[in-house]
């Protein structure tokens, strides 16, 4: 298994609501930014994202603790569950080795020039046993 470093998230001032936190819908952002610094390592900086589809199926949160202007958040990413066609991150969102939120997305592999599933892709696999599994 290879050591692939957490993705370091930079809060923004446009990402705080009214009360000063982050907003909650920020966070699916934070964990994008995070799959695909963890894609750039797994699979590298030239995979064909047309060629070699991934659409996003399903994101899930779990809000612990307020992120705030000022936090430095890192995001880990690991292996979830892998179907036929799918794979599963999972995410910890840490301030100072503080756990201040979880999340899950499901990833379908995909087709776009026949509009079809496809069986998840080699370099998939393989870029997923580079990480830790959760």
């Amino acid at each position: 298994m290879h050591s692939i470093p957490k993705a370091k998230i930079q809060v923004r001032f446009a990402d705080c609501d009214v009360m000063g936190h982050v907003n909650n819908a920020v966070y699916l952002s934070y964990f994008e930014m995070a799959r695909m610094h963890y894609f750039h390592y797994m699979v590298g900086g030239q995979w064909d994202w047309k060629k070699n589809g991934i659409i996003l199926v399903k994101n899930e949160v779990t809000y612990l603790k307020p992120l705030l202007l000022h936090d430095e958040p890192e995001i880990e990413v690991f292996a979830g569950k892998i179907g036929r066609t799918s794979v599963e991150m999972t995410y910890e969102l840490t301030v100072n080795g503080k756990l201040y939120a979880t999340g899950v997305s499901k990833l379908v592999c995909f087709d776009f020039n026949k509009q079809e599933t496809v069986p998840v892709y080699a370099e998939i696999l393989e870029g997923f046993s580079k990480l830790q599994t959760k």
